[in-house]
């Protein structure tokens, strides 16, 4: 059974509410419940896990989560209300976790990107269905 085009997630996240990136993460796991091949409802989640993260985080302020499933796969889109725009970089094996949320996404979308809207910007990622 495939979920129709168009179904859609979208929660708005609180300020600094870390607890939000479970909740976000099983939010999402139900929409891709039927979607795309072995693995890559998994990749979603990880790469979500990384916008949230990175929004409550960075941005101390709250964030909206959108995923959308369309003809040519998962739009995954966290949006914030701060303009500065993320940076990509190495990071540091010092670092422990920190500095490879955006590595991964670069690393395993399809697409993603960075766009500005009216207050803050928008960091997204695509996925096909498919196989990578």
């Amino acid at each position: 059974m495939d979920e129709p085009d168009g179904a859609q997630l979208r929660r708005r996240l609180g300020k600094a509410d870390l607890r939000a990136v479970p909740e976000a993460r099983k939010a999402l796991r139900e929409l891709l419940r039927y979607w795309g091949k072995p693995g890559r409802a998994e990749t979603a989640e990880l790469l979500t896990s990384e916008l949230v993260t990175n929004a409550l985080i960075h941005t101390d302020d709250d964030a909206v989560l959108t995923a959308t499933i369309g003809p040519r796969g998962l739009r995954v889109e966290v949006r914030d209300f701060v303009a500065r725009r993320p940076r990509l970089c190495v990071p540091n094996a010092d670092d422990g976790t920190h500095g490879r949320g955006l590595v991964l996404v670069q690393s395993l979308a399809d697409a993603w990107g960075v766009r500005s809207h009216g207050v803050g910007k928008a960091v997204w990622f695509e996925l096909n269905g498919g196989t990578v």
